[in-house]
C-alpha cells in the first residue's frame, strides 16, 4: 500500500470493525453455548419491549417513499441529463445487489415455516396465509427501506456532489459540523457493524442449501466443513469480480438475472402446476393489498403466538441491516434518473421480481402439499431439516440434477453480485474522502472481501441456529433504525433547500 493511499484511509473505521469481528469470531468458536445464551437474552428483550419500534419504522418508511415519488421532490433528477445505465442493466444490478441467494432458500421453504405457525392457523387456511405472508415479508416495506435511502444517497452523491460516501455524510444537513466529530464516527461505526451482521446472516442462512445441493449432485457427504469450503470458493469468485469494479458487477448481475428467471420458468412450466401457482399467487398478492395496514401494525400485545416478534420484526431488521450497502449502490447507479423514476422503477423491478420468485418457487411446493401429491410438512417435521426438505421439493421436478445445478449456479451468481456491491460500498467507507466517479483501490476491496466472509464462517462453525442468526440482524438493526430516520429527515431538509434555490 503506497503512502498516498495510506493517507486517504480512515483507519478507525477500517481497523476497529476488523478487530471487533475477529474477537466476535473467536467468541463463537470458543464459547458457542454461552454466545447462544447471550443472543437469546438480547433477542427476547428487544422483541418483547421494542417490537413495535421496528414495525412503526417499516410502515413509516413505506409511506415516505410514496411521498418522495409523488410530491414535488419526485421531479428532482439525480445528476446528469440522461440515465447512466439502461433500464434492464440498472434494474438487474438493483435487484441482485439487494437480494442475495437467501431469496431462493426462503422462496422454496417459507410456506412450510408458516404452515405450522399457530398465528397462521388462527388467521385462516394454510392455502391462503402460508402463501400471503412470504409476499408481505418480502414486499413493499423491505423495498421501501432500500428505495428511501437510495434516494437520499443518490441526492447526496449526484446532486450535492459530496465526496464522503458514508452514512454520516447523509446526516450532514441535520448534524452540521458534528458530522466530522464523534457523532459522525459513531454513525459510521454502527453502519459498518450492521453491514457485517447482514452479510453474516445471509451467508449463514442460505449456504447450507447450496451445500445440500452440491452433496446431492456429486454424492459426497454433507458437513459444516463443506459449507465453509463453498463459502471460501464464493469469496474467491466475488473478490475477483470486485477487483474489476462496476463492470464486473454489471456482467455478473446480468448473468444472475438470466439464470434466476430461467430457473423460475423451468419450475413453472416443467412442474406441471402453472394454473395453481399463478392463481394462488394472484390471491396472495390481493390478500397483501387488502390487509396491508393490518399486517404492518399487528403487534400481538397479549403474546398469544408472538408471530410478529418472531418473524415480521426479524424481516424488517434483516432488511434494515442490508440498508447500509444496497441503497448506496442503488443510489450510485441511478445517476440521471428522477427520484420518481428511482422509487417507481425500484418497486416495479425489485418488488415484482421478488414476488415472482416466491409465487413460483413457493407455490410449487405448497401446491404439491395441498393437492396431496407429497407431504413435505411431515418430512420436515420428521427430519427438522429445511435444507433437505427443499431438495426433496426440487426432486419432484423432471431432470432433478439439472435443476440442482441450475439452482447452484443461480445461488452462486446471487452471492457474487450481492457481495461484490457490498465489498465496494464497504471499501468506500474506508476512505476519508472519495469522489462519486472514483472507485476504491483494489487492495482495499480485497481486504473487505476477505473480512466479510469471516463472521459467516464462524457462525457456521458454531452451528448457530436460525434464531441466533436472526438475532444478529435484530441487534444490529436497532440503532440503524434511528440513523435511517436521521438520513431521511436530512434528505428532506436538503432537498427543500435545493428546490428553494432553483
Amino acid at each position: 500500500m503506497n503512502k498516498t493511499l495510506r493517507s486517504r484511509i480512515d483507519w478507525v473505521i477500517t481497523l476497529v470493525p476488523f478487530l471487533s469481528i475477529l474477537a466476535l469470531c473467536a467468541t463463537f468458536f470458543t464459547a458457542p453455548e454461552s454466545s447462544t445464551a447471550v443472543l437469546e437474552l438480547i433477542r427476547s428483550f428487544l422483541g418483547e419491549e421494542f417490537g413495535w419500534y421496528y414495525l412503526v419504522i417499516g410502515l413509516g418508511v413505506f409511506l415516505v417513499t410514496v411521498y418522495m415519488a409523488f410530491s414535488r421532490f419526485g421531479m428532482i433528477r439525480l445528476g446528469g441529463d440522461r440515465p447512466q445505465y439502461g433500464f434492464f442493466q440498472w434494474g438487474s444490478m438493483m435487484f441482485t445487489c439487494g437480494l442475495a441467494a437467501d431469496i431462493l432458500f426462503y422462496s422454496l421453504c417459507e410456506w412450510m415455516i408458516y404452515a405450522n405457525e399457530p398465528h397462521v392457523l388462527a388467521m385462516g387456511s394454510i392455502q391462503e396465509w402460508a402463501s400471503t405472508y412470504p409476499l408481505f415479508h418480502w414486499g413493499p416495506v423491505p423495498w421501501a427501506f432500500y428505495l428511501a435511502l437510495a434516494v437520499a444517497f443518490g441526492f447526496m452523491i449526484h446532486v450535492r456532489d459530496r465526496n464522503r460516501q458514508k452514512y454520516s455524510e447523509a446526516c450532514r444537513p441535520l448534524l452540521g459540523a458534528r458530522t466530522d466529530g464523534w457523532a459522525g464516527r459513531l454513525i459510521d461505526m454502527i453502519a459498518v457493524f450492521a453491514l457485517i451482521a447482514g452479510t453474516a446472516t445471509t451467508f449463514s442462512v442460505s449456504a447450507p442449501l447450496l451445500s445440500e445441493a452440491v452433496t446431492t449432485i456429486f454424492g459426497i457427504p454433507d458437513s459444516t466443513a463443506l459449507s465453509i469450503v463453498i463459502l471460501l470458493v464464493i469469496c474467491v469468485i466475488y473478490t475477483v469480480c470486485a477487483w474489476f469494479g462496476i463492470s464486473g458487477v454489471s456482467w455478473m448481475a446480468a448473468s444472475c438475472t438470466w439464470l434466476f428467471f430461467g430457473l423460475l420458468a423451468y419450475v413453472l412450466f416443467a412442474g406441471g402446476m402453472p394454473r395453481y401457482i399463478l392463481e394462488t399467487g394472484l390471491t396472495a398478492a390481493g390478500n397483501v393489498a387488502q390487509n396491508f395496514i393490518m399486517l404492518c401494525t399487528r403487534t400481538d400485545p397479549l403474546r398469544e403466538t408472538s408471530f410478529p416478534q418472531n418473524w415480521t420484526m426479524f424481516y424488517w431488521a434483516y432488511w434494515m441491516v442490508w440498508c447500509v450497502a444496497a441503497p448506496f449502490f442503488i443510489g450510485s447507479i441511478s445517476r440521471g434518473r428522477t427520484i420518481r423514476q428511482v422509487v417507481i422503477g425500484g418497486y416495479v423491478f425489485g418488488l415484482s421480481s421478488t414476488w415472482v420468485s416466491f409465487i413460483i418457487l413457493g407455490n410449487y411446493g405448497l401446491g404439491l402439499q395441498m393437492t396431496g401429491k407429497c407431504d413435505f410438512l411431515a418430512l420436515y417435521a420428521a427430519s427438522g431439516d429445511l435444507y433437505s426438505t427443499v431438495v426433496a421439493i426440487l426432486g419432484t421436478l423432471p431432470l432433478f440434477r439439472f435443476v440442482l445445478i441450475l439452482l447452484s449456479l443461480t445461488m452462486i451468481t446471487f452471492y457474487v453480485t450481492s457481495f461484490d456491491s457490498i465489498a465496494i460500498v464497504a471499501s468506500e467507507y474506508s476512505y476519508k474522502e472519495l469522489r462519486a466517479d472514483e472507485e476504491p483501490d483494489k487492495k482495499i476491496k480485497v481486504f473487505w472481501s476477505i473480512l466479510l466472509i469471516l463472521l459467516p464462517i464462524a457462525l457456521l462453525f458454531s452451528e448457530s441456529s436460525m434464531a441466533n442468526l436472526q438475532t444478529v440482524s435484530i441487534i444490529a438493526a436497532f440503532p440503524i433504525g434511528i440513523i435511517m430516520i436521521m438520513i431521511i429527515w436530512s434528505f428532506f431538509r436538503d432537498a427543500d433547500q435545493f428546490l428553494a434555490g432553483k
